[in-house]
């Protein structure tokens, strides 16, 4: 099967080409981000492999289904870009990556938390200029703290465990309890006592209608004062200027961000040398209180192995017309 790769970056490359060492595919690598005008690239292959920053619209699946390419395989988990009615009215099948490593993107998020309290960020720029004062960089413990984990699938459920290794009272909300869990000794509560409850807040959950802007300004106000706010999931899960609101009069008083609602076109993207025209991504950065990193969350060897491996099975069993079991559809938007 002939497939154009979008948004690769080396380590991308480098994966798949190694997860496709039998070279049962023919991989076309395309830097660019797959868009309406990017969509012609495309032509000649039979399928698509794209990363979460692409645009699965309907008028760039009308125009991929024209050049003849009916199958699109996801580098990721999430599908929220994807336009899953127009797949489904195309015939396009549309499969995913749904465990990769739950561990990479969990690690992450605690260290979120361990760098914006112990404000290694600061307290790295200081040393570097010989600056070795401690003012201003003093946390608090984590042990006995209670953390609130909204969504406890694969990767809320290994945060969980994270967080009770260092003496955390654990709490969620989830319409669907863990058992794993529970025998750990989470508390699932519903979400507006789970933010009144909670010293740290993190967001676990896919972005769907019913979780967009799950965080928005009235959520914030019956979270406790000085909130640490963690969010690794999708960026829209919050609601961005009623958060920069709270950082102000010190409502929140850490954030840690791993993703970002106009991310597209910015993350994945050097711009150390360009002006960043993001004002609202701009304004979080002057915060001191503030961490931002670019969705690195599931930035390992072993998840980047993973993702390349279940990549090339998803498009075999594409090409063989075997059963998808990672495909999604409207019909089962869980990819199960």
């Amino acid at each position: 099967m002939r497939v154009a790769v979008y948004s690769v970056k080396s380590y991308d490359e480098q994966f798949l080409a190694a997860a496709n060492s039998s070279g049962a595919h023919e991989f076309v690598f395309l830097e660019p981000r797959l868009t309406e005008e990017t969509a012609l690239l495309a032509q000649g292959s039979d399928a698509v492999c794209t990363f979460v920053n692409d645009d699965l619209s309907e008028v760039v699946l009308e125009k991929l289904v024209r050049l003849g390419i009916r199958g699109v395989a996801l580098r990721s988990a999430g599908f929220n870009h994807v336009d899953l009615a127009a797949a489904s009215r195309l015939g396009m099948q549309v499969v995913r990556v749904p465990d990769y490593s739950p561990h990479a993107v969990a690690e992450h998020c605690a260290t979120l938390v361990l760098a914006l309290n112990r404000k290694i960020h600061r307290a790295y720029q200081r040393v570097r200029e010989g600056n070795f004062a401690l003012g201003g960089l003093m946390g608090f413990d984590l042990y006995g703290k209670s953390v609130g984990i909204v969504g406890t699938g694969q990767i809320g459920a290994c945060f969980a465990d994270i967080m009770l290794g260092f003496g955390c009272r654990v709490v969620a909300t989830d319409p669907f309890p863990d058992p794993h869990c529970e025998a750990r000794g989470v508390e699932y509560l519903p979400l507006d006592r789970l933010l009144r409850d909670s010293d740290i807040v993190s967001l676990h959950v896919p972005l769907t209608p019913e979780t967009d802007r799950l965080i928005n300004a009235e959520r914030v106000a019956v979270m406790r004062d000085g909130v640490t706010l963690i969010n690794t999931s999708r960026g829209r899960l919050i609601d961005t200027p009623a958060v920069i609101q709270a950082l102000k009069i010190g409502k929140i008083g850490y954030l840690g961000l791993d993703v970002y609602e106009e991310e597209e076109g910015v993350f994945f993207e050097d711009y150390s040398e360009r002006v960043l025209h993001d004002d609202v991504l701009a304004r979080l950065l002057t915060f001191p209180n503030v961490l931002v990193t670019g969705h690195q969350g599931f930035f390992t060897e072993e998840a980047l192995q993973n993702i390349a491996e279940t990549t090339v099975n998803n498009l075999s069993a594409m090409e063989n017309a075997s059963t998808l079991v990672n495909e999604v559809t409207l019909e089962r938007p869980d990819g199960q």
